[in-house]
């Protein structure tokens, strides 16, 4: 590989640079060939998934230098990054919830790079810190995944993430005096901390090999039953299938700890449920529902009887009741049957089911009786988004957040007994929403499908076709864009940007089949969808294609990916952020192979690997085409999406590319997919987006 790094690195020269001054560093290539089902595929940049060589680590180092001389000739960059580091500036609360008595939440005093975790005796009691993450790492890059709390409230665990990673390690608190305990769990990846007497229920798999810490398959994931003192070594095994490796398991209890359920799922749709009787000693897992056509979640036990959301037979959800003396599915009653709306969660609090309903992309909350007999509707103070209630089973207080495009997210406190609602903390932020608009339009796509789209601008816009322009799209596993404000938008909309959602097929904005219409071999419907968003845009007068740009992170940077490659003339700029664009290899990484239900996979039938090479962003880059600037941007400890989708995708891009456009790829260091993203690192990601977006959108922007 000595070989390669001298290849590329003598052949970088970088200088001030206008877009079309650009050199790129000289990637290396190997006669790598794929053969599916007799068709071969070149694969000439396969060693860049190698993400610990030296070879990729100068490489990075080289594209990064290219990228930061690039990004630093835009002369509006640092006062954009001032802007927005202004902007952030303000406390930012989580909504609190109850445990023993004593309320806890999360806050970020403005520009702390994590959020602290409070504790206080009651509402107007004085916040003491429980947990101050942003004491756990120099550089802010340790962050809080999940905690939990035991019944008592003596104990706490909580999980950390580092540098970005998915891999988290579980320590314990004695909450009392806010002592570190000796336990200590590692090779856990997003999983819950379920407690039960002294101690807790975790998943983890074991040990990965040295150095593939961020890149190896994860496989035969385990359910372990951790007591507090002990190390992990002497954890009990729960659960594990010794014939499935490619299959999640996790653990849940209800509230009184009762029942044990186990959830396995083989993708990201559908579970089978297992269930244990805590309470009897001899007792075994029953199976509650097999196979993983559907998703069924436990909501609480209540008298003997369960109460569990799910899409079976009903692909907008409903709430069934389940009585434990006979939990065969004959014996499963409906309580709030599927409506025309989708149901998206429900909460047991204060003896009532408080219900979450999702209607063109917004939210509705209702209140029913345990029998399902509505109660009344939750007044929501305009059309937006609502957090989940948080509230114990027997206390008529609960807590939930509201926000929209142009609404900040604002705190409120309800009591389910009087139906009344009041405010209980405000946004700080600094944005006045009087000044914008947030409108909901519905287009037409490809085949006829309406599809909602929401558009937020200053007021004052004209629909001439000459506005500045992002549009922002996700479009899979049943994921909806619901309305959300970020204050990292502001400085664009304030310039005259023009923010658009799209709420393309794939999600689950109307259901399971509103989600089945973007998946494996109807996944175009999800590139149609996001092309006709701006062709509409277009021909509406909002925008014009010179003024246009795409952005989507993950499964949205596969969005860009294909669209960018599918219509290039029709956006100015692209931004696939850590995307999934190498279709025919993703499952082969980490947890790549749990994305199957959504995409397919190259290796189970000559119709799918033709399919999916039919979009995959890598493999439909072709020679001499002009592509939109293009910013890739990843982490280099994404271990959800793994770094070399990007780094293939950008090398190939730049070889091929035609014109003066750019096609860079920023690598954040230390960083990930996405969560527990220092607010520092944050910032800064948002501050070299945007302005690469705003210049090559010929935009003078004033801060």
């Amino acid at each position: 590989m000595k070989r390669i790094i001298s290849i590329f690195l003598s052949m970088i020269s970088l200088s001030n640079y206008c877009d079309s001054q650009i050199t790129y560093p000289k990637t290396a290539k190997e006669n790598v060939v794929d053969t599916y089902f007799g068709v071969k595929v070149d694969e000439p940049y396969r060693w860049l998934e190698n993400d610990t060589s030296k070879a990729t680590s100068a490489w990075v180092k080289a594209q990064n230098k290219v990228t930061n001389d690039y990004l630093a000739q835009i002369p509006f960059r640092n006062d954009l990054k001032k802007r927005l580091t202004t902007l952030m500036n303000y406390p930012k609360y989580g909504s609190p919830f109850k445990k023993n008595g004593q309320y806890f939440f999360l806050k970020n005093n403005g520009l702390q790079n994590q959020s602290v975790l409070y504790r206080l005796k009651t509402l107007q009691s004085e916040p003491e810190i429980l947990l101050d993450p942003n004491t756990l790492s120099a550089d802010g890059t340790a962050a809080l995944s999940h905690f939990a709390f035991s019944k008592d409230g003596k104990y706490m665990g909580y999980s950390i993430a580092r540098s970005g990673s998915d891999w988290n390690e579980i320590f314990v608190m004695d909450v009392a005096s806010k002592q570190l305990l000796s336990d200590h769990i590692k090779w856990s990846k997003s999983s819950e901390i379920s407690w039960q007497g002294n101690g807790f229920y975790y998943s983890a798999y074991d040990a990965p090999e040295a150095g593939k810490e961020y890149s190896v398959k994860n496989e035969y994931e385990k359910v372990y039953y951790h007591t507090v003192g002990q190390v992990q070594s002497q954890d009990k095994l729960i659960y594990e299938d010794k014939q499935h490796p490619l299959r999640e398991c996790y653990a849940s209890l209800t509230d009184d700890e009762q029942f044990l359920f186990i959830s396995i799922a083989e993708t990201t749709s559908g579970n089978g449920l297992l269930m244990k009787d805590l309470s009897k000693s001899e007792s075994d897992f029953t199976e509650l529902a097999a196979g993983f056509d559907n998703d069924y979640s436990v909501v609480d036990h209540v008298n003997g009887k369960l109460y569990i959301l799910t899409n079976w037979k009903a692909p907008k959800s409903r709430l069934l009741e389940v009585d434990v003396t006979k939990p065969a599915r004959e014996n499963w009653k409906e309580i709030i049957p599927e409506m025309t709306n989708v149901l998206e969660s429900s909460t047991i609090i204060g003896g009532k089911i408080l219900a979450e309903y999702m209607k063109d992309a917004s939210n509705h909350a209702y209140c029913f009786d345990l029998t399902g007999k509505k109660l009344y509707e939750v007044k929501l103070p305009a059309i937006g988004s609502l957090s989940s209630f948080s509230g114990d089973k027997d206390d008529n207080e609960a807590f939930y957040v509201f926000t929209s495009y142009t609404y900040p997210p604002t705190i409120y406190r309800f009591d389910i007994a009087k139906n009344k609602t009041e405010v209980f903390r405000k946004s700080g932020a600094s944005f006045n929403p009087a000044d914008y608009v947030s409108e909901q339009v519905f287009y037409t796509s490809k085949d006829g499908t309406k599809v909602p789209m929401s558009i937020i601008y200053k007021k004052g816009m004209k629909k001439d076709g000459k506005n500045p322009l992002m549009l922002y799209g996700y479009g899979g596993f049943n994921i909806s864009l619901n309305p959300t404000f970020s204050i990292a938008r502001v400085p664009f909309l304030e310039n005259g940007g023009i923010y658009c959602v799209a709420n393309i097929r794939g999600g689950g904005e109307y259901g399971e089949a509103w989600h089945l219409a973007g998946t494996k071999l109807k996944k175009q419907n999800v590139f149609d969808d996001f092309i006709a968003a701006a062709e509409y845009l277009i021909a509406k007068g909002y925008s014009n294609s010179s003024k246009l740009a795409i952005d989507g992170g993950s499964n949205g940077g596969l969005l860009v990916g294909a669209c960018m490659t599918q219509r290039p003339d029709l956006y100015a700029v692209a931004v696939p952020e850590v995307g999934v664009l190498d279709m025919l290899r993703y499952h082969l990484f980490t947890i790549g192979w749990s994305w199957t239900s959504d995409y397919g996979n190259s290796a189970e039938s000559k119709e799918m690997f033709e399919y999916l090479k039919g979009y995959s962003p890598l493999h439909n880059i072709k020679p001499g085409v002009k592509y939109p600037a293009t910013l890739v941007m990843t982490g280099d400890h994404d271990d959800r999406v793994v770094p070399a989708h990007s780094f293939k995708f950008a090398a190939t891009l730049q070889e091929n590319k035609e014109g003066t456009k750019p096609a860079l790829i920023r690598i954040d260091s230390k960083a990930g997919h996405g969560a527990g993203k220092p607010v520092g690192k944050a910032i800064d990601a948002q501050a070299d987006m945007w302005s690469f977006v705003m210049w090559n959108l010929g935009m003078k922007p004033i801060f």
